[in-house]
């Protein structure tokens, strides 16, 4: 599972040909929650409210290139971009 992003001890990470609907994986500590790209909610997993609200700011800023990111990870052999932290 590739990293794309890391800010603030959060890292974010995408499957190779993972499932729909888009999304992407979000690990703080010992929490981990599945974030839809669309509408930056959880669809599965949790969060701490602060690193919810960071990923959630991070993902509105980026969420075009998630999006490409996760079309990227629909092919054979899928090349990620990494995507800039939150600062």
């Amino acid at each position: 599972m590739p990293q794309i992003s890391r800010f603030f001890g959060i890292s974010i990470y995408m499957y190779a040909k993972d499932h729909f609907p888009p999304h992407f994986h979000a690990i703080y500590g010992e929490q981990e929650a599945m974030v839809s790209i669309e509408n930056s909610s959880v669809i599965a997993g949790e969060l701490s409210v602060r690193a919810f609200k960071l990923v959630k700011e991070w993902s509105e800023i980026h969420k075009q290139e998630l999006l490409h990111n996760f079309e990227e990870s629909q092919k054979p052999n899928p090349l990620f971009q990494v995507i800039e932290p939150l600062k």
